[in-house]
């Protein structure tokens, strides 16, 4: 019988989650059935959003149960199957979650070709992340050529595809992060126009020094104080596309301080702003195999660049995740559980 490692939720977390509210532990798996397959995880994907999913707040997905697997995109290999659509060494993107193995359907995955691009790219920059920055500027931020973007936590996974996505469209990119290094890693070597560190005593003076004629697309990762300093500065029919409030998912009580939504919506409708939230899975059935044909080439000559920060034993997952979410990985977050047999 095969067993598996797994990090579960031992409870829900008040403000930043804890080392308290995970546990280890080891459980048996059911045998293979017909059409199934035992997966042995590869890479685990690291991503804000496992936050809300910490909580039973109402949200736009369930909240991860009590004792039950973390939640997670992984990245994984086949090593028993009884389906002969995926046969043994198969690597295939899974959600299997924080554990070390788990019995599927064949159906629920899908297969990739490892020949194609890094597998651990599956859960990055040619997976969710990648695809939520794709989504979120070709159906909502539409940067047009000579117009100004700029988006928060830049040099994470999200926000330094959608700097590059900007620039193929011939749009200034403006990328807003933590710390020097980011800021220069996104000049340097993404060919942002400007970064601006949102920890610097001056940041409103940057953004504005960055965004002279003002801003046309501004891609919302964060929120919070990021977002105050950028609201003064969009230009007439901007968009914002809101894909993540990052600054504000372990708050416990409202902020302190004036209530801001009126000014916020005068702001809507003086500039006759387009705001839309939205998760990147509705737009999976109209956009995806564009996005993978597109970034596939892209990254293939060179146009379209990534990092990874890469973690190693699922053991050290509850750690990296709460670096995550203080802004202390550098890249694509991700967890390598296992080497390939």
């Amino acid at each position: 019988m095969t067993t598996s490692t797994r990090i579960v939720l031992a409870s829900r977390p008040t403000g930043a989650p804890t080392a308290e509210n995970f546990r280890t532990e080891t459980a048996d798996l059911p045998e293979v059935g017909d059409g199934q397959v035992l997966l042995k995880v590869l890479y685990l994907s690291l991503d804000p959003y496992m936050r809300g999913r910490m909580s039973d707040a109402e949200s736009y997905a369930e909240p991860v149960a009590v004792d039950g697997v973390m939640c997670g995109g992984t990245v994984a290999e086949v090593v028993e199957s009884r389906s002969d659509a995926l046969p043994v060494g198969s690597v295939v993107l899974s959600y299997s979650g924080w554990q070390t193995h788990e019995v599927v359907d064949a159906s629920s995955v899908r297969r990739l070709d490892p020949d194609r691009a890094p597998i651990s790219t599956a859960v990055g920059v040619l997976g969710m992340p990648g695809f939520t920055a794709y989504a979120g500027m070709t159906v909502i931020g539409q940067p047009k050529e000579g117009e100004t973007v700029v988006v928060a936590a830049a040099s994470g996974p999200v926000g330094s595809a959608v700097g590059q996505f900007a620039k193929i469209k011939g749009a200034r990119a403006v990328g807003i992060a933590g710390g020097p290094e980011k800021c220069a890693y996104l000049i340097d070597e993404l060919g942002f126009d400007a970064a601006v560190d949102h920890r610097a005593d001056d940041f409103r003076e940057q953004l504005a020094a960055a965004t002279p004629d003002g801003i046309d697309v501004y891609f919302e990762n964060v929120g919070g104080a990021v977002a105050r300093a950028v609201l003064p500065r969009l230009n007439l029919y901007a968009r914002v596309p809101v894909c993540g409030l990052i600054a504000q998912y372990n708050d416990t009580q409202a902020p302190e301080g004036p209530d801001r939504l009126p000014g916020f919506f005068t702001r809507v409708l003086t500039k006759s702003l387009t705001v839309r939230g939205f998760i990147q899975s509705e737009f999976v059935g109209e956009h995806y195999k564009n996005f993978q044909r597109e970034v596939s080439e892209w990254i293939a000559d060179g146009r379209f660049r990534y990092r990874e920060d890469v973690v190693e034993g699922l053991e050290n997952a509850p750690d990296a995740f709460f670096g995550l979410l203080e802004g202390r990985n550098f890249g694509k977050l991700v967890v390598k559980v296992a080497d390939r047999d």
